[in-house]
């Protein structure tokens, strides 16, 4: 008997999942696998009408239902938003709950939330999501009318107060995640006041990240292989062959359909990849939807106004498609500027290297800087890569990439000629 308890406290969750047409289902198998959850089945629709009711006809909604309980499902998990009055038709229908996608990528996030900030970001998004759906919670007791309740209902009187205190804790989730926000941006001023060049790692989730920052910098990033592992922006310094360093941020991975309550909360983390000076789109070369990934980090981008931001593309995981050259073929064609990296053994790792510091400092120059400029000599020396340096009567020769920072204050300076002596 102990035996059959224990399993039955370690049983999955089984869910059915049902997606639009062309959906392969794929990534809400892998979103469900990372809530812990079991797909029972797959159903991919042939068509989507437009119905009031269940968003396509009665006899295919009830054919769903049934295909549920025959495969004893605890739940249903539609790949297409599911509006309240649908969501309460459905549970009805199946009497099993049911919910979409952006309902199983919050409650990822609110698994996965460790900071105050992540956690404060999850509680926002789950409380603008839950506001309007709290009516299917009380669906049956609004049609209640009672004489004491006048006109109203006492459901509907328990449904207004619900709300109100709803909005109230949304209310207050804004003021303290704007308050750890704030505080934030006070440690990234102080932090900016040494400047070094910032850079973002940013991409679709499980593209790698987290694993390339580790392999970069020598840091000890969680990584698993599951979708959003990493929720809270990482910071480390990665030190440049040439000898100078930047400071290499890990962000919170995108995915299709990311819900706009989501996108709203985490703006304070996605703009990580608004404000760095160069980012790093990290792509999973291995992925057959590599190219459908990357339109959908661009259009995320876009929506915080950092798609026109200074960025290399990054092919990580080349060694799962070493083999492959058809794969390597099509990315090539895909990606023609694209950098081939392996986190895992270290491939592209020089040239990837070099192309942050070219992007960020620019190309070698050389400088003709007066002696007595001593701060901007200390400046050079703190923000750019020196690689020769000739001491003179009464200036300094200096063959050096310095930052965008730094350049225009060295302009009248630079040699027409480009050579040292």
């Amino acid at each position: 008997m102990m035996i059959d308890l224990e399993e039955e406290q370690n049983k999955k969750v089984r869910a059915l999942l049902v997606g639009e047409p062309g959906n392969s289902l794929s990534e809400l198998t892998g979103l469900t696998d990372t809530l812990g959850l079991e797909a029972a089945g797959k159903i991919v629709l042939t068509r989507l009408e437009i119905q009031p009711a269940y968003g396509m006809g009665k006899g295919k909604a009830e054919e769903i239902a049934e295909k549920a309980k025959e495969l004893e499902a605890d739940c249903i998990i539609f790949d297409f938003n599911l509006e309240p009055t649908k969501q309460r038709n459905w549970e009805k229908l199946a009497k099993i709950p049911c919910f979409d996608r952006q309902e199983v990528i919050i409650r990822i996030f609110a698994q996965r939330a460790r900071t105050k900030e992540a956690v404060l970001q999850v509680q926002l998004a789950r409380l603008s999501y839950s506001l309007p759906r709290l009516a299917h919670s009380y669906g049956d007791m609004a049609r209640q009318r009672g004489g004491s309740y006048g006109s109203k209902g006492s459901g509907e009187t328990q449904l207004e107060l619900d709300q109100r205190r709803v909005r109230t804790l949304i209310q207050q989730t804004k003021k303290e995640l704007a308050l750890v926000v704030k505080n934030r941006e006070t440690q990234r001023k102080k932090r900016g006041s040494i400047p070094v060049p910032e850079c973002a790692l940013i991409g679709y989730t499980n593209a790698g990240k987290s694993s390339l920052l580790n392999a970069l910098t020598g840091a000890e990033t969680f990584v698993e292989n599951k979708l959003f592992a990493t929720l809270d922006p990482l910071t480390r310094r990665l030190n440049l062959k040439d000898g100078n360093g930047i400071l290499l941020t890990d962000t919170v991975g995108f995915i299709s359909n990311l819900p706009h309550s989501l996108i709203d909360a985490f703006k304070s983390t996605l703009s990580e990849a608004k404000r760095a000076d160069l980012n790093l789109i990290v792509i999973d070369a291995g992925d057959e939807n590599a190219r459908n990934h990357y339109k959908t980090v661009m259009q995320v981008l876009e929506e915080i106004d950092a798609a026109e931001k200074n960025s290399i593309i990054v092919l990580n995981k080349w060694d799962s498609v070493e083999e492959k050259a058809l794969d390597q073929a099509e990315l090539n064609m895909a990606f023609p500027n694209a950098i081939k990296v392996s986190a895992k053994t270290g491939f592209g790792f020089d040239e990837l290297l070099n192309a942050i510091s070219e992007k960020l400092l620019g190309k070698d120059e050389i400088y003709e800087i007066p002696c007595t400029a001593t701060t901007l000599l200390h400046k050079i020396r703190r923000e750019g890569i020196i690689s020769e340096e000739k001491w003179q009567d009464t200036t300094v020769l200096i063959k050096a990439r310095i930052s965008d920072r730094t350049k225009n204050l060295c302009e009248q300076y630079k040699k027409a000629d480009g050579i040292i002596k």
